[in-house]
């Protein structure tokens, strides 16, 4: 029969948090949402699809920017509200031009910017 993406846990807004990892290096990129339609895009084309909840539309990653996130699986985590998408990455995946969107630090109480090496 197949994966079928309407069997995942959505919120109320149809949306599930989508967290994109570096299949090489393990480096978590980014978190972003899906909602099923997305989710069966993204296995049907190996491009990551997100909705871009600001407008309303789907977000092909890389589409502009070239950054693009080419799928090489997907885990659905145990309560089934969540996916890992590992995924090869080409150029930065932060709209920052950073390599990932967490590169704040928060210690000792203080927000610090941390250096990240480009993997490629």
């Amino acid at each position: 029969m197949g994966f079928d993406p309407n069997t995942l846990k959505y919120d109320a807004n149809g949306l599930i948090p989508a967290i994109a990892q570096d299949v090489a290096t393990g480096d978590v990129l980014m978190m972003a949402w899906m909602n099923a339609q997305a989710v069966a895009q993204t296995l049907a084309t190996g491009r990551v699809t997100y909705w871009s909840r600001s407008r309303a539309a789907f977000w092909i990653k890389g589409e502009t920017s070239g950054h693009i996130q080419h799928l090489k699986e997907m885990r659905i985590d145990c309560d089934r509200d969540c996916v890992l998408l590992l995924i090869e990455q080409v150029g930065p995946a932060c709209h920052t031009n950073r390599r990932s969107c967490f590169y704040t630090s928060v210690q000792a109480g203080e927000e610090v910017e941390i250096l990240q090496p480009m993997h490629e």
